[in-house]
């Protein structure tokens, strides 16, 4: 597991309830890692049915490609709400670290309101298509169209708790370390 901020210095007295509440949102960027995972191993899985069903069984299952358009969204989602936590998704890194030091911590600052921000325009925008596309249906597969737009609202809410958390955590002084 690790305790996600920006440098490589050990975390110094954090209270308690901080290394708690790091290691339950440590323990949900794994849990994306891993569903984002176990669904490309599916996706691979339904692709090669797909080949199967074509070339040997000469019956395409017409299914694979709206599961798998399905599938992406999810995976992609997932991957990103994980990279936040991480710090290595949604940040543009290279002109910031090669400012001087104030600037740095500004910048930082900064981008990390922005990816709040992004992740709450996410949600909402996520959440009104789930509610606007709740009576219709994805071709092939029959689920409502919402299953496509739902990882947009989950994803955006990550990227918000983890966004904040690590401002947070930068804020009291706490820095990226492996934990034993």
């Amino acid at each position: 597991m690790r305790a996600y901020c920006d440098s490589s210095e050990a975390i110094v007295n954090l209270p308690p309830l901080q290394k708690k509440i790091g290691r339950i949102l440590d323990g949900i960027a794994s849990l994306c890692l891993a569903s984002a995972g176990v669904l490309l191993v599916f996706l691979i899985a339904i692709f090669g049915w797909l080949v199967f069903g074509r070339y040997a069984l000469n019956n395409t299952p017409t299914w694979v490609e709206q599961a798998s358009l399905l599938i992406v969204v999810y995976i992609t989602c997932l991957g990103a709400a994980a990279g936040v936590r991480g710090n290595t998704h949604l940040s543009i890194d290279f002109v910031r670290e090669g400012m001087p030091n104030p600037f740095k911590t500004i910048f930082r600052y900064i981008a990390d309101i922005f990816v709040v921000a992004f992740g709450g325009f996410m949600t909402y925008q996520g959440w009104g298509l789930v509610t606007t596309n709740l009576e219709r249906a994805i071709p092939m597969i029959g689920l409502s169209e919402s299953w496509r737009a739902a990882p947009l609202v989950i994803c955006g809410g990550l990227i918000v708790v983890f966004a904040v958390a690590n401002i947070v955590a930068r804020i009291l002084g706490a820095n990226r370390q492996e934990d034993v």
